[in-house]
């Protein structure tokens, strides 16, 4: 009996270790692979067509991808799509170059909605993380409870509780509050900003594709969105969520 705990202890660091190794987004890997093929050997089409669906119907991409899909986009003249996977790829590597790149595709030299801070930036690479932390303060916590009841002799004093209750309220905040704010580009030109979720409403800027917002709310056909710090409104129609 003494040597449960510990064969269990390896066997779930094994697991562990595993796991990491094998993760790969839930990708469709022969998908992936099918498309990365046909794009080297050219067939943009064909491997767009695969990237898409995987994006799509999948919710599957990672960062490599998102960089193919803009240069096809851009090779074919869709740029306002180049523009979307730049700027999906642009909360990976808030780098200058890529909203450079984006002025370019859309002929702008001001755009709204890239400047992520040093926290924004943090913290979105835990949410990213989200299903990973989750799965391990799981394990970890399924893990002290089996200890409690293997050693439940030696550690019956309330203090060997403490690791257990720690790790179910992180568990709570890392399902439930490990959530970055949804955000959108502009994809139509031109796209009107109201005041209010009408058309009967003053306009408070007229923009062009590439600018990119924070959604608050939904009302209608209207989402509510903060723009120059005050409350504005657009079109779901004028915009493709990131």
């Amino acid at each position: 009996m003494p040597n449960i705990p510990r064969i269990f202890i390896a066997k779930l660091i094994i697991f562990f270790l595993t796991f990491l190794q094998s993760f790969n987004c839930q990708a469709n890997t022969d998908q992936l692979n099918l498309a990365d093929s046909l794009f080297n050997q050219r067939s943009y089409q064909e491997a767009l067509g695969i990237y898409e669906d995987l994006l799509q119907n999948e919710q599957v991409y990672s960062p490599a991808m998102l960089i193919k899909m803009a240069y096809i986009s851009e090779g074919i003249g869709d740029y306002p799509k180049a523009s979307f996977y730049l700027s999906k790829y642009y909360d990976y590597n808030p780098s200058p170059r890529i909203t450079d790149k984006i002025k370019s595709l859309t002929q702008q030299n001001n755009l709204q909605g890239y400047q992520l801070s040093d926290r924004e930036q943090f913290f979105k690479i835990l949410v990213d993380r989200q299903s990973d932390i989750t799965t391990l303060l799981a394990i970890l916590l399924v893990t002290s409870l089996i200890l409690l009841i293997t050693l439940r002799q030696k550690a019956n004093h309330p203090k060997y509780l403490i690791p257990s209750f720690v790790l179910i309220f992180l568990l709570f905040i890392s399902n439930n509050f490990l959530h970055v704010p949804e955000r959108a580009i502009i994809m139509k030109n031109p796209t009107l900003i109201m005041d209010q979720p009408t058309a009967a409403g003053n306009l408070v800027r007229k923009v062009n594709i590439g600018h990119r917002v924070i959604l608050k709310s939904k009302k209608d056909i209207w989402y509510e969105i903060e723009w120059n710090d005050k409350k504005a409104y657009i079109k779901q129609d004028d915009i493709s969520k990131i």
